[in-house]
């Protein structure tokens, strides 16, 4: 399949937007506040709050800069704003007015007439009209001015970097950090938004790119400041069609409550705060009307912070179950009764939400495991598992699993686990009816990494085995990133073994890059996997996520169906005479300079061989066999095996192969497909040949000298060992091949005058370069 990852538009479609289109707002804010916007209309957005704090502020944000949106997407950049004005109809509830101190302002980043870096605060009020709550506001950029009377600097609009409009909740005092005596909610609405005067459009990306068969995933702690609008227009544009993973998250999902000291936490008994459900239903309504169908992710992971310290997962020293993010988030117990009541009654709303819409019910339970903490640290210790055990022994990396008080510890924690996972479930199963979908997803570097042996006991359940959920859904891109391809395999047999999904009842879940250094090098590996994973035969591909996906441009192409198979995997039929001939031919452009001397570049690293096989026909009988077989090739449209009678071995050009013959590779310790090939001269820069049609009975294999059977043959020649070669190893290979070859022609000209007359036709044949 191929891919590119796009760095700007190059001739693609482009259409125009009015500036300050409502889904290309944007609203963001500190934790632990929180808040989210929507489209409600073509010219209308809203922001839901939930304040917790007296200095508690949302921006509603617009950026002269596009950062949120596909290469092939974005809006144009526009800094001058001079003879701009925008208007719109403000409404709010349950935050500070317009009339009022602090009330909601435009606070302008940009640089003055100098070019020095500059900020203005623009009090809203002054160029409102009607009441604190309910006003037509009017900003003229080229007229705008600062201060609490609107009599302070103009502004400078010719360079503007962004702008955004605060919201507070009524007691909102920026020198008070304590909380609020009661949870603040409010909402704010901008409507009838217009943009007039210069520059009021501005050009927008518009390629509409093919529909492919991969689905795309997303998430709400990626996407929580991005309309739902916007974030579905990629996934729509870029070619996703049909189900999507959407990650609910850990962070902004829930309502927080303050415990006994003041620390907010997530509350129990609410678990979807305000913000959250207008905005997902808002993506469910967008996602119904474009035909899109979300498969909702929940897992047990939170933001530390918010967590409950008793709903932590722990290890034997008491440690919290922490993940790598900073700030970290965490994992709550299977075994602490309201951790795991809080996670289903959070199922029950999202899959409620998600039917009330009238979008077809997907849920998916996302990871869940045991965490094991650095020095292979298992955390399961937590107070209420420790109290479910008579016996509690400390398991570490080096425990023996089948000493009998760490293997009844075990396989009490996978038991709470996974009933957590299949009581998740039935929840979503009871609110979508007895048609929901229902998906496990597992990351099998975490569950088979091989540091942890008790990981995989812990962390797959025997409740999880087929048919008990809709679809497995597998993910390991620790492992797809790395090259580690003997893992990948190794953790797909184990979960067939383990669980039983049928391969077309799997999904898999390709990413991710984390750093855009990484890019180039790791795109190639995610869409290769998506290949992989589709020649296993896997049902549907997913690529996380949306985010890197934007921020590197990657573009996921379409496959080109080709109704003309491109090779029969068959041999030649006649013997070749000793009058056969080869040609092998480069192709080498020389240029000849002046004072006579050559410039000479190599455009082909490997030759092509071009064959005349005719002289080997002997009979009418094989001129028979020679015509059927021609018209079964179609001619040249399907390429076919010859037996190259001057070069068909790896020991020389006829020898009889040894398993020291070739060096195919070096081991690394992660890489465990090698490819066959041949090496001619010298051997500090032999001319390379892959060998892609090996005869499969011949080939015998060394690592290091040593006799190696534990692999299997790919096709185009790859060696695929079961465990990869340790790092520095020398894989050699020996082996008999084929050449893989067309007809040279359409036609074939064959005379019976001729033949009778004992003058052979001619049959050229010609190689076919396959891929690798």
């Amino acid at each position: 399949m191929a891919y590119w990852l796009a760095k700007k538009r190059e001739g693609q479609d482009i259409d125009f937007i009015q500036r300050f289109d409502p889904p290309f707002w944007t609203v963001d804010f500190p934790r632990p506040m929180m808040a989210s916007v929507i489209t409600t209309a073509p010219d209308a957005l809203r922001v839901d709050c939930e304040f917790h704090h007296h200095d508690a502020l949302a921006g509603l944000i617009w950026e002269s800069e596009d950062r949120f949106d596909h290469p092939l997407l974005s809006y144009d950049t526009e800094r001058d704003y001079s003879r701009l004005t925008l208007n719109f109809r403000w409404q709010s509830s349950g935050v500070l007015p317009l009339d009022a101190v602090h009330g909601p302002t435009l606070t302008i980043e940009g640089r003055d007439a100098s070019g020095a870096a500059r900020t203005w605060f623009v009090r809203l009020w002054n160029y409102a009209d009607g009441t604190p709550e309910d006003a037509r506001i009017t900003i003229p950029f080229s007229d705008l001015r600062e201060g609490w009377a609107g009599d302070g600097t103009l502004i400078h609009p010719a360079s503007i970097d962004r702008m955004f409009i605060s919201i507070v909740p009524p007691a909102y005092d920026p020198a008070n950090s304590q909380l609020l005596p009661a949870r603040a909610d409010g909402w704010v609405e901008l409507s009838d938004i217009s943009a007039d005067g210069e520059r009021a459009m501005l050009v927008i990306g518009d390629a509409l790119l093919p529909p492919h068969d991969v689905g795309m995933c997303t998430a709400y702690d990626d996407s929580y400041n991005l309309t739902p609008a916007r974030m579905l227009r990629n996934v729509l544009h870029l070619g996703y069609r049909g189900t999507y993973v959407h990650y609910v998250g850990m962070s902004h999902y829930y309502r927080l409550k303050p415990d006994a000291t003041q620390t907010l936490l997530v509350d129990p008994n609410t678990p979807l705060c305000e913000p959250c459900i207008a905005w997902h239903r808002n993506l469910f309504e967008a996602s119904l009307q474009l035909g899109l169908s979300p498969i909702l992710s929940l897992s047990l992971e939170l933001f530390d912070e918010h967590c409950p310290e008793a709903w932590k997962q722990r290890d034997w020293d008491g440690n919290p179950a922490l993940t790598g993010w900073v700030p970290p988030s965490t994992l709550v117990s299977p075994a602490n009764n309201a951790a795991v009541h809080f996670l289903r009654d959070a199922t029950t709303e999202l899959v409620s939400l998600q039917v009330a819409t009238g979008l077809d019910p997907h849920f998916q339970i996302g990871e869940p495991w045991w965490w094991i903490n650095p020095g292979g640290k298992p955390c399961i210790y937590d107070a209420d598992m420790r109290a479910s055990q008579p016996q509690v022994p400390q398991i570490t990396a080096s425990s023996d699993p089948n000493d009998p008080a760490i293997s009844d510890y075990i396989d009490a924690a996978a038991f709470k686990l996974g009933f957590t996972a299949t009581s998740m479930r039935g929840r979503a199963q009871q609110a979508g009816g007895s048609e929901t979908s229902t998906y496990i997803l597992l990351f099998t570097p975490q569950v088979f990494d091989p540091a942890h042996p008790v990981a995989a006991r812990l962390n797959i359940s025997s409740r999880w085995s087929s048919p008990a959920f809709t679809r497995l859904q597998v993910e390991d891109y620790d492992w797809l990133t790395a090259g580690a391809e003997a893992e990948r395999k190794r953790g797909y047999a184990a979960l067939d073994a383990r669980l039983a999904y049928p391969v077309d009842r799997q999904h898999y879940l390709a990413g991710f890059v984390l750093n855009a250094e990484d890019a180039e090098d790791y795109w190639r590996l995610i869409d290769g996997g998506l290949d992989e994973a589709k020649a296993r035969g896997v049902e549907r591909t997913f690529v996380w996520a949306l985010p890197q996906i934007v921020r590197d441009g990657y573009v996921r192409l379409p496959d080109e169906e080709n109704d003309v198979q491109s090779f029969d995997d068959v041999l030649y039929p006649l013997a070749l005479g000793r009058d056969a001939s080869v040609a092998p031919e480069f192709s080498t452009s020389i240029l000849l300079t002046a004072s006579g001397h050559e410039r000479r570049n190599s455009q082909w690293s490997d030759a092509r061989l071009n064959y005349d096989v005719g002289p080997g026909i002997r009979s009418q009988a094989e001129l028979g066999v020679l015509l059927e077989f021609f018209r079964a090739r179609r001619g040249p449209a399907r390429a076919f095996r010859l037996a190259d009678p001057f070069d068909f071995s790896s020991n020389g050009l006829s020898g009889t192969p040894t398993m020291m013959d070739q060096l195919i590779g070096t081991g690394d310790g992660l890489t465990a497909t090698f490819q066959l090939s041949k090496s001619y001269g010298a051997i500090d820069e032999p001319q390379l040949r892959n060998i892609t049609r090996p005869r499969a009975d011949t080939i015998l294999i060394s690592v290091d000298g040593v006799a190696e059977t534990d692999w299997l043959l790919g096709d185009g020649g790859r060696i695929t060992f079961t465990n990869a070669p340790p790092d520095g190893a020398a894989i050699r290979a020996g082996f008999l091949f084929d050449v893989p070859v067309r007809f040279a022609e359409d036609r074939l000209d064959i005379s019976g005058a001729t033949f009778a007359a004992n003058d052979a036709p001619s049959v050229p044949l010609i190689e076919v370069r396959e891929d690798i």
